[in-house]
C-alpha cells in the first residue's frame, strides 16, 4: 500500500511576469534618440498532462512545490523579454484537482494524453517607450509584470473503470476480476488482501470493459471505518456494479445483511447506491449456497437487481454474467466527468481597491495600487505627473475625498505615505 498513493497535496504557483524597462535609445550623432524601454516577457504557465503511464500520486510525496519561470524583463532597443517555460506537471489519468482553500474542483484529467493549462502566467509590464506623449517625451518609468499568487491544490486519484467489483472483505471480488480477466491481483484467505484498486479488462461483444476490483468495504466505510474513504472515491466513476457477495454465508454472516450493510455505506458516500448494479452472488460451491441463492432472488426482485450465480473457484457461471454487463454498459452513460467549477469573484484577483481609515491615516490598498506605485519613479517629475494623472483617472482621488480626506490628509499607498492635495 506504500506505493500507492491516490491523495497528495501539493502547492503551485505561474510564472511572473517581467518588468518593463526604462531606457532611452543612444546612438553616435543621435541626439534625444527617446524612449526605447522593451516590455517585459510573460511569465510560464503551469500545464497538466494526463500520463497513461503513471498509476499512482506516490511521485508527489518527493515533490510537492512547483513553480514556472518567470518572465525576463524588457530590454533596451524596444526588446520584449523572453516568456517564462511552462511547467507541465504529469498526473495519472483520472486526477481531480481542486483548490484546497475554496474546495473548486480546477480540472478533471479522465482523458488519456490530455493537456491543459492549469494556471496562467502574469503578463510582462510595459517598457517606457509605451509611455512616450507630445508632452512627455522622455518617460523615466515603466510597468512592473503581474505577480501571481501561490495555490495549495488536492490532487485525488478516482479510478477510471465501466465497472466496479464491490462487496464485503474475503467475498472473492480479486478472484473474480483474476477468472475473467488478464490480471494478476493478490489472492489471499484473509479480509484486506486487496489494498489497492487492481484494473482488469475483458473483451465481449466486440467492446472492452475495464472492470475494477475496489477493495473491500466494512460497515461504517462512509466515515472511514476499515479503508473508508480511501477507496470509495474510486467507484465514484464506475458506470456499473457487481456487487459480489459470499452466498454460502462461510464466515458466518448473513449475505443478504452484507447486501444491505454496502449499499448503506454507498448511499452515506455522495448516493453511490444510485448506481445500477448487479448482484454477483460468489462461492456457489460451497454447502448452503442453494439456499441463500433462493432468499437473495427474491430481495433482488424487490430492489429491480439482476442476480447471477457464479464460482470463482471452479470458474463456472461467468459466460451470462459478462453477457449482461455488456448489455447493460451499451445503455448506460459514460463515464462520470467531473465538471470544472467557475472561479468565484472572490477568488479572482482584486483589479480595484479600497480605502481604509484608522483615524490618522486614508490607506488606498488593491493589488492594482501596488503595481502603480512600483511603477513610479520618484525621483522623476513627468512620472510623478503621470502617478497624479492615473489616481484620479482610476477615481482615487474622488473615492479618498468622499472618505473624508481633506487638505493635507495622510494617505498611504503600499509603502508610500503622502499628503492629500486638494
Amino acid at each position: 500500500m506504500g506505493n500507492f498513493v491516490d491523495r497528495v497535496r501539493i502547492t503551485v504557483k505561474a510564472g511572473n511576469g517581467g518588468n518593463g524597462s526604462t531606457s532611452f535609445h543612444r546612438e553616435k550623432f543621435v541626439i534625444n534618440g527617446g524612449p526605447d524601454g522593451g516590455d517585459g516577457g510573460n511569465g510560464g504557465d503551469v500545464l497538466l498532462y494526463a500520463d497513461p503511464n503513471m498509476h499512482t500520486l506516490l511521485d508527489f510525496r518527493f515533490r510537492s512545490k512547483y513553480t514556472a519561470e518567470n518572465g525576463e524583463d524588457g530590454h533596451a532597443g524596444r526588446c520584449t523579454g523572453k516568456r517564462g517555460e511552462p511547467l507541465t506537471i504529469k498526473v495519472p489519468v483520472g486526477t481531480v484537482v481542486r483548490n484546497e482553500e475554496t474546495g473548486r474542483i480546477m480540472a478533471d484529467m479522465d482523458q488519456p494524453g490530455e493537456t491543459r493549462v492549469l494556471l496562467k502566467g502574469g503578463r510582462g509590464g510595459w517598457g517606457n517607450q509605451h509611455f512616450a506623449t507630445p508632452t512627455r517625451q522622455a518617460p523615466n518609468f515603466a510597468k512592473p509584470g503581474i505577480k501571481t499568487q501561490v495555490y495549495t491544490l488536492k490532487l485525488e486519484l478516482k479510478t477510471i473503470a465501466d465497472v466496479g467489483l464491490i462487496g464485503y472483505p474475503n467475498v472473492g471480488k480479486s478472484s473474480i476480476l483474476s477468472a475473467v480477466t488478464s490480471a494478476r491481483p493478490k489472492v489471499g484467505n484473509y479480509h484486506f488482501t486487496t489494498l489497492t484498486p487492481n484494473l482488469g479488462i475483458v473483451r465481449r461483444f466486440g467492446q472492452d470493459i475495464v472492470l475494477a476490483d475496489i477493495p473491500g468495504l466494512i460497515e461504517g466505510a462512509a466515515e472511514g471505518a476499515g479503508l473508508g474513504h480511501d477507496f470509495l472515491r474510486h467507484v465514484e466513476r464506475t458506470r456499473l456494479l457487481l456487487h459480489v457477495v459470499d452466498i454460502s454465508g462461510s464466515e458466518g454472516r448473513d449475505p443478504l445483511d452484507d447486501l444491505d450493510q454496502i449499499n448503506t455505506e454507498l448511499d452515506h458516500y455522495g448516493q453511490l447506491s444510485e448506481l445500477p448494479q448487479i448482484i454477483v452472488c460468489n462461492k456457489m460451491d460451497l454447502p448452503g449456497a442453494e439456499e441463500n441463492l433462493k432468499r437473495m432472488r427474491i430481495l433482488a426482485e424487490g430492489m429491480g437487481c439482476p442476480v447471477f450465480a457464479v464460482s470463482a473457484a471452479t470458474r463456472q457461471g461467468f459466460d451470462p454474467l459478462l453477457d449482461e454487463t455488456a448489455r447493460l454498459l451499451e445503455t448506460l452513460p459514460p463515464v462520470l466527468h467531473f465538471q470544472e467549477e467557475e472561479e468565484p469573484e472572490e477568488e479572482k484577483p482584486e483589479e480595484g481597491f479600497r480605502i481604509v481609515f484608522d483615524g490618522a491615516t486614508y490607506e488606498v490598498l488593491g493589488p492594482g495600487m501596488e503595481r502603480l506605485i512600483e511603477s513610479v519613479n520618484f525621483d522623476d517629475n513627468e512620472s510623478m505627473n503621470w502617478f497624479h494623472k492615473m489616481l484620479r483617472k482610476l477615481g482615487v482621488i474622488d473615492a479618498l475625498r468622499e472618505a473624508g480626506a481633506g487638505e493635507g490628509a495622510t494617505v498611504r499607498i503600499a509603502d508610500m505615505e503622502f499628503d492629500f492635495i486638494e
